[in-house]
């Protein structure tokens, strides 16, 4: 591994890391035992819902040791759960694949909230977001 490190990106569910696919050849590649990965992942994520998506960044040092930043689930699996369906509209603005209430918009940028990149952005920024997201996936904002 070159002298600089590495920055690797995976989503993994919470509480499913494993040393298999995907994570283990990404870690692996790098020099990065998945294992030990794996662990810390999973005790951090414990207190989450099996299986909810959890991007993830990891920085791997020159010595192979790392240190790694859990995000927030993404708006778009957010919004689907929220609507209660498994995948967005075939044709978004045409048709709708479930809805929402703002009350559901304004607690998913609340979660985004708390994201290390989007603590000095306005919640009402944030709240735009996801309605532009939910317009993209073909979701429909109800009052």
């Amino acid at each position: 591994m070159s002298a600089k490190g590495a920055m690797i990106k995976l989503i993994v569910g919470a509480g499913k890391a494993a040393p298999a696919p995907p994570v283990g050849p990404a870690l692996g590649s790098k020099g990065v035992k998945a294992i030990d990965f794996c662990k810390e992942f999973n005790a951090r994520t414990a207190h989450y819902t099996p299986g909810i998506p959890i991007p993830c960044v990891l920085t791997v040092k020159p010595d192979r040791s790392f240190t790694f930043e859990m995000k927030s689930p993404p708006t778009s699996w957010l919004l689907m759960e929220a609507a209660g369906i498994s995948k967005g509209a075939g044709k978004p603005g045409h048709e709708a694949a479930g809805e929402v209430s703002l009350k559901h918009i304004y607690e998913i940028a609340k979660i985004k909230k708390t994201d290390e990149r989007h603590k000095d952005v306005d919640l009402q920024a944030i709240v735009g977001a996801v309605l532009s997201t939910a317009e993209v996936i073909g979701v429909s904002v109800v009052p």
